[in-house]
């Protein structure tokens, strides 16, 4: 039966190990990914809010109540 404080060791070293390979983005790319996430989050809401009274409209007018 192996030690349980040696796998933890080894799992904690080996994940170091890997963490040290990774090519981490710069201040810059992380600012402009942040913007570039940010725009288009608000982009795809306004399309599904605009997709939604359009909708929203089209069942109304084809149903005969006039919400509006």
């Amino acid at each position: 039966m192996t030690n349980p404080l040696q796998v933890v060791t080894t799992y904690i070293k080996e994940s170091r190990e890997e963490l040290n390979k990774v090519t981490w983005p710069t201040r810059s790319q992380t600012k402009n990914y942040t913007i570039l996430v940010i725009a288009l989050s608000v982009a795809v809401a306004v399309f599904f809010s605009v997709l939604d009274v359009v909708f929203d409209y089209g069942i109304n007018f084809l149903s005969g109540f006039k919400q509006f």
